[in-house]
């Protein structure tokens, strides 16, 4: 490996360290600023339409988490497709990537859920708790439930696509090694 390909590697590694440690921050700092803004809600509001700022602060939180670990994953994908092969003939294949992918979830480990779904699910239902508190008329209480029933569907939405992204990415960047060129349309 040629010392330009080394710095590669050991820069895209360090970011994936950098960002699995952010995307776990990230998740305690939005989840106490959701908090936060949904007991001044409950407390200062008058409207039920006033937990969509809470709202919004939790799913923003959630769209930069999903954003950190699809990136974490594409940058292993790619350091699997482009660097965990043997290039000297002495050398042993470095294979963590590979590892970590064919390692999976055996039966009865522990799973861990890098989008934090049960959580966010969980804070999205707390979070209609005021508006439900306040007497919503139904104007009220079919646009702010809609509001939450579409984070909900986000949640689950993103959950299902992350599931399927090592697979994508990993064809994709397969494709791209073999100078296969096609359109993502």
């Amino acid at each position: 490996m040629t010392g330009r390909e080394q710095d590669e590697y050991r820069a895209l590694r360090d970011t994936i360290r950098e960002r699995g440690t952010a995307r776990i921050c990230l998740f305690v700092g939005g989840i106490a600023a959701w908090a936060a803004a949904t007991i001044a809600t409950a407390a200062l509001s008058s409207t039920p339409l006033a937990t969509l700022l809470p709202l919004l602060v939790l799913a923003s939180t959630f769209e930069a988490i999903f954003a950190l670990h699809t990136g974490v994953e594409r940058i292993g994908r790619y350091l699997q497709v482009f660097y965990e092969t043997t290039i000297e003939e002495s050398a042993p294949p470095r294979r963590w990537e590979h590892t970590a992918m064919a390692f999976g979830r055996p039966a009865g480990a522990a799973t861990i859920d890098a989008l934090f779904t049960v959580p966010f699910l969980l804070a999205g239902i707390f979070n209609l708790a005021p508006a439900l508190l306040q007497n919503p008329v139904q104007a009220e209480l079919i646009f702010v439930g809609g509001a939450h029933a579409l984070f909900v569907l986000r949640v689950i939405v993103a959950r299902q696509l992350s599931a399927k992204q090592r697979g994508i990415d990993l064809a994709r960047f397969k494709q791209l090694k073999d100078g296969v060129n096609l359109s993502n349309g």
